[in-house]
């Protein structure tokens, strides 16, 4: 007697696929019946309450604003719009390796660490010591570039002493 042909594995998975496929049709089958046709308009419709949830109530008409259109920014703030900021910031060195010529300065207003070189800098500096200094992106991020000593509020300008009265 001649042997079939597919072995008993090809069989085990032609049998997987039927099953698959019959399982399928069972559940589009499921889907079609349970599907409601026709819904209306208001049915369908989603609102998004004050807080930003979908909903399906609408709004409250009592709790209604109205917007000026002027008042709506779609696109990115226009470079004049944007207040100049301020390209000296001032900090404090929190770590200086003189032997290999880098350190970390801790921005006052930021609170961020920014990288300082020895070819960036103005003043000798050394840990701890408070430095007025322009911050640049380098490869690796923010770079610290004219650093210098910052010896605070600069003094006021002296003052000419009265001149003696003429009698």
């Amino acid at each position: 007697m001649g042997r079939s042909q597919a072995t008993f594995g090809k069989r085990e998975n032609e049998k997987k696929r039927q099953k698959k496929r019959l399982e399928k049709a069972e559940k589009k089958e499921e889907r079609q019946a349970n599907a409601q046709k026709g819904q209306s308009l208001d049915e369908m419709l989603a609102y998004v309450d004050e807080n930003g949830n979908i909903s399906a109530t609408p709004p409250d008409p009592k709790k209604k604003k109205e917007i000026n259109v002027a008042d709506i920014r779609i696109s990115a703030i226009r470079q004049e719009d944007m207040e100049p900021e301020d390209p000296i910031r001032k900090g404090t060195v929190t770590f200086f390796n003189d032997s290999k010529g880098y350190g970390f300065i801790k921005d006052t207003l930021t609170q961020q660490s920014v990288f300082v070189h020895a070819n960036g800098l103005i003043n000798q500096i050394k840990e701890n010591d408070k430095v007025a200094f322009e911050v640049e992106m380098g490869q690796k991020g923010p770079s610290a570039i004219r650093v210098k000593l910052d010896t605070g509020t600069p003094p006021p300008a002296p003052t000419p002493a009265p001149a003696p009265a003429a009698e």
